[in-house]
């Protein structure tokens, strides 16, 4: 293609791949890739799929305008009419809000879908969830969730292959999409749907509730003196290298500190340092799921002082509370 989208397409219908007992390396990667949402996670995805050789139908949005920078992105066609594109593809990604998930398949499904796979790529919805009667519909459905966070529509799918990807939905066509992601080089977790909420729930700990502490930090410094910016760039290597270190090596070769050194003084020069009294819980809490991991790295260590100290404390600030 010219790199220019096109406005209007009329493709004929395609013959599903998935329809057939087996597929074959140059069929599996010959069915058609459509998008129906060209934010970030659209733009990258579709761009990796790309860039491995598989086909793309192209990308419907809100906006055409929207839907045109992800198909020159892609390589692929923009399209005006949802219908033409749903045509199109024999994989549709619904790659918008989790809040609007249902109402993009509601559009999907006003036209046929019979031998189609849909895909959300929500981390807390079950493909069940989002796709109540797919299979009555006579397609398939599944939640494809990319284990990281897509910051940007233009460079993310480089990190990609990297990632983990968590996978249910439909038992009957599984094995089948499980082969056709791991085709593409992605790596593939299955996961049970009644443990999606706490597959989330990992992810938020590990993503969005770190920035939190790393926060405190930042402020704790700044009550020393320090700059936000200089915060900020003093706490850089010490948490980058610190993060890189518990993912490589896990979080008991990686632990160190206070709590490790079963350094009970230290802790209690920290907690005099907190300001109010849900910092120092939220710091004897974080403590004590320190000490489970100190004590896999020294079974022998005397921790019994340290943690008689955060039981008690941990209570007395719960019943003043």
């Amino acid at each position: 293609m010219d790199g220019i989208p096109h406005r209007k397409l009329y493709c004929k219908p395609w013959i599903c791949a998935w329809e057939r007992r087996s597929a074959s390396p140059k069929e599996v990667m010959s069915m058609k890739i459509g998008f129906i949402g060209a934010g970030k996670v659209g733009f990258s995805l579709g761009k990796y799929f790309h860039e491995q050789g598989f086909a793309l139908a192209g990308y419907y949005s809100r906006t055409f305008q929207s839907a045109a920078e992800a198909a020159a992105f892609t390589a692929s066609d923009a399209y005006e009419d949802r219908s033409e594109l749903v045509k199109a593809s024999d994989v549709l990604f619904l790659t918008v809000p989790d809040g609007a998930i249902a109402a993009a398949y509601a559009a999907v499904c006003q036209q046929p879908i019979q031998g189609k796979i849909i895909c959300h790529c929500s981390g807390a919805l079950t493909a069940a969830s989002a796709f109540p009667d797919i299979e009555q519909r006579g397609a398939a459905g599944f939640a494809v969730h990319p284990l990281v966070a897509v910051s940007s529509r233009k460079t993310s799918y480089r990190e990609l292959a990297d990632v983990f990807f968590t996978l249910e939905g439909t038992a009957a066509r599984f094995a089948e999409m499980q082969a056709w992601l791991m085709r593409a080089g992605l790596h593939v977790q299955p996961i049970a749907a009644a443990a999606k909420a706490k597959y989330h729930c990992a992810a938020a700990i590990a993503s969005n509730q770190v920035a939190a502490l790393f926060a405190q930090s930042q402020q704790l410094l700044e009550d020393c003196g320090f700059t936000p910016e200089n915060a900020r760039a003093a706490l850089g290597p010490l948490f980058l290298g610190n993060a890189r270190h518990v993912a490589e090596a896990g979080p008991v070769a990686a632990l160190t500190g206070p709590v490790e050194r079963a350094d009970l003084g230290t802790v209690k020069k920290h907690l005099k340092t907190l300001p109010d009294d849900d910092d120092r819980l939220l710091y004897l809490l974080l403590s004590a799921r320190l000490l489970r991991i100190a004590r896999q790295k020294h079974p022998a260590r005397d921790y019994q002082s340290i943690q008689t100290f955060i039981d008690a404390e941990t209570a007395r600030l719960r019943q003043k509370g």
